[in-house]
């Protein structure tokens, strides 16, 4: 027998939200690797300060920088001291970026505000190298730590927040699937300066037709013998490709 849904409003004829049948997630941990066909994403450790300054902290990454919440590392000790913030918060799990290509760190990112009650959690600090840049390894990874969330962890809410004036990450959020929420007005003070802050967001009910947009690009067969991508990713529904 079929269990009938939850009435939509209450005896006080106030209308109530949808019945969940709810069990906490499970928080992500700092040992899991997240291995895919061409990037693997590591726990960030000292052994990939030395990769990291090589690619993201040379006098040509300033823009790299300009967005996040640190400013250019100058030497090895300053991105060591990056590296060990990332180990050392238990809000965070932080990540190093590997092409398997290579085997070398390529850039960095995080999981972050970490609400496993309420099964929420966003993805940030954000830097890829030149080697990632606008490339399939750069997109597999956002895709390994979607599907680590959603498939391995079980939360229902994947956030993305940036700057309202970084153009390129609003363009990653809405390439990869996310829906535009709205701007947070003078939310944050960093580098001296004010942020409004755009939020963006992917649900446990949207992420099958994100996982399937996602495994369709990155599929072989979407490119060509030169590494060129035949069809363009295209994770969001058509009434929400502009935020």
């Amino acid at each position: 027998m079929t269990t009938p849904p939850a009435p939509s409003t209450n005896a006080h004829g106030q209308r109530l939200g949808r019945a969940v049948d709810w069990t906490p997630a499970t928080p992500p941990d700092n040992a899991t690797v997240l291995e895919g066909n061409g990037v693997r994403l590591e726990p960030i450790g000292p052994q990939h300060v030395d990769d990291l300054v090589t690619a993201v902290c040379g006098e040509d990454d300033d823009q790299l920088w300009t967005y996040l919440f640190w400013d250019r590392p100058r030497d090895r000790d300053e991105m060591a001291a990056i590296v060990e913030h990332g180990v050392a918060d238990p809000g965070q799990v932080m990540y190093a970026i590997v092409p398997v290509e290579t085997g070398r760190a390529a850039g960095f990112c995080s999981l972050m505000r970490i609400d496993a009650r309420m099964g929420s959690i966003e993805v940030g600090g954000i830097a890829f190298g030149r080697q990632l840049q606008r490339s399939r390894a750069a997109t597999e990874a956002m895709a390994l730590l979607m599907r680590h969330v959603f498939d391995d962890l079980g939360f229902r809410r994947y956030e993305w927040k940036c700057d309202s004036l970084n153009a390129p990450s609003r363009r990653a959020a809405i390439r990869l699937g996310f829906i535009w929420e709205g701007r947070f007005r003078n939310a944050v003070v960093y580098k001296g300066r004010n942020r409004d802050t755009d939020w963006f967001s992917i649900t446990d009910r949207e992420w099958p037709r994100v996982r399937k947009a996602l495994d369709d690009w990155l599929d072989d067969r979407n490119f060509d013998v030169m590494g060129r991508q035949r069809v363009r990713l295209a994770a969001r529904p058509p009434e929400h490709q502009e935020a």
